[in-house]
């Protein structure tokens, strides 16, 4: 008879406790929630990695690491007496169904709910939330006091534009925020040809404005900025690693040509690779 996930869940459950009881691993042992950080980080890339390329037999094996992770600090809450991962499970669970009334407290004229309507609400509700925790615990939490300074800068912009814009500082659409990226970018402009670059700059200031703009433009768009750009990096390194191995075939370093031959190129594999 086939086990059930709570039985296999158990099983992993049990694992964990005999790594970190006495006579158990002396590594797993040792770790705390500071040291699984970099752990938790890597885990969640590649669990993004194997989406990005389809895989599905690696993100069946990359999602088991990214729930370990997740299992194994939840024991090292458990063990200091803070919380256990049932407590964790139950907080998500009340969390999605308080989230998500047009489901589970189903009303008539949230029938034809899209799925624009669906996000609105959910960062509103998430708004909501944070207000109500500042009134009965920490009254000098803000809206964007809550968005981890860890994420990576495209992402926290993309978090920190998502939670203004669910109190309602937002543009009304899409083009408002074209407008303003060609505002950033001509201020752009302008600080480079008067020659003020690099760090510290009054440019670096205005660069940061300008993807700040792009990456609101991103959201009123509907499209996460950091799969974006993580789609375009493959796609430029995909293409420039052709280009090498088209000089190479050549018997030539890519260093030894030149602008025009190397555009050339580029361009050849543009029309040939996706």
């Amino acid at each position: 008879m086939a086990e059930t996930i709570a039985e296999r869940f158990e099983k992993l459950l049990e694992i964990m406790r005999r790594l970190r009881a006495p006579g158990g691993c002396p590594w797993d042992r040792e770790q705390t929630h500071a040291s699984l950080r970099p752990f938790v980080l890597e885990e969640t890339y590649e669990v993004l990695e194997a989406i990005d390329n389809g895989d599905m037999a690696d993100l069946r094996e990359e999602l088991g690491d990214y729930l370990y992770e997740a299992v194994f600090l939840a024991q090292i809450s458990e063990e200091a007496g803070h919380f256990s991962i049932g407590d964790a499970i139950d907080a998500i669970r009340e969390k999605l169904v308080r989230r998500h009334p047009h489901v589970f407290a189903r009303q008539h004229d949230d029938e034809s709910i899209t799925t624009g309507q669906v996000i609105e609400r959910w960062e509103t509700m998430k708004a909501r939330e944070r207000e109500a925790k500042g009134e009965t615990a920490k009254r000098d939490k803000t809206t964007l006091s809550g968005v981890p300074k860890t994420l990576p800068s495209l992402l926290r912009a993309y978090e920190i534009s998502s939670r203004a814009a669910a109190v309602g500082f937002d543009w009304a659409k899409a083009g408002d925020v074209l407008d303003k990226i060609d505002e950033e970018v001509a201020e752009v402009r302008r600080e480079v040809e008067s020659g003020a670059t690099g760090h510290l700059s009054r440019a670096e200031e205005e660069m940061g404005d300008l993807l700040f703009a792009i990456t609101n433009l991103s959201r009123k768009l509907g499209i996460e900025p950091e799969s974006a750009l993580r789609r375009a990096n493959e796609k430029f390194t995909k293409r420039f690693d052709a280009m090498e191995r088209a000089f190479a075939a050549q018997g030539r370093l890519l260093s030894d040509a030149n602008l025009d031959e190397m555009e050339e190129e580029w361009q050849r594999v543009k029309t040939t690779k996706a």
